[in-house]
């Protein structure tokens, strides 16, 4: 027997160890996320992993050879209830937040939140859509921070 009100899951995997507090709030902004943009979360899995292996599911999945810092799945099997895979790569956040001038912090943060967004439904291969992404990452990078305690 299925619970209508229980809290969707979300997982964080490690395939290299990856130092961030607060991982309870990130999972509950994420949920936030799903909320706010109408997009009902049943199941969601964070895999924190190398350049190399991202590389990999890059050429397998995708055809793309070339190292990227998000790849998200969306594994859902209903319409309108969201199961998603999101792979992300340490290494490219740690080399992005030194370009970007932020801390690796804010850049896994934009990152969690960019592949949830994906999952929602908002796109980022349009410079309009790129935008509106940059935008929506903003906003909820700002709402983290403001249930930071």
């Amino acid at each position: 027997m299925q619970k209508n009100n229980t809290t969707p899951p979300i997982h964080f995997h490690y395939m290299l160890p990856v130092s961030f507090t607060q991982r309870t709030l990130v999972k509950e902004v994420v949920r936030d996320i799903f909320k706010k943009e109408k997009t009902k979360l049943e199941q969601l899995q964070y895999i924190f992993c190398s350049d190399e292996y991202l590389l990999e599911i890059n050429k397998q999945h995708l055809k793309h050879n070339y190292y990227t810092d998000i790849i998200t799945f969306d594994l859902s099997e209903k319409p309108n209830s969201v199961i998603g895979e999101i792979y992300i790569s340490i290494d490219r956040v740690r080399d992005n937040a030194q370009n970007y001038e932020v801390s690796f912090k804010h850049e896994l943060l934009r990152v969690i939140f960019h592949g949830a967004l994906h999952l929602c439904g908002l796109k980022d291969k349009t410079e309009k859509d790129q935008v509106l992404m940059r935008k929506a990452e903003d906003k909820y990078l700002h709402y983290y921070l403001s249930k930071v305690k």
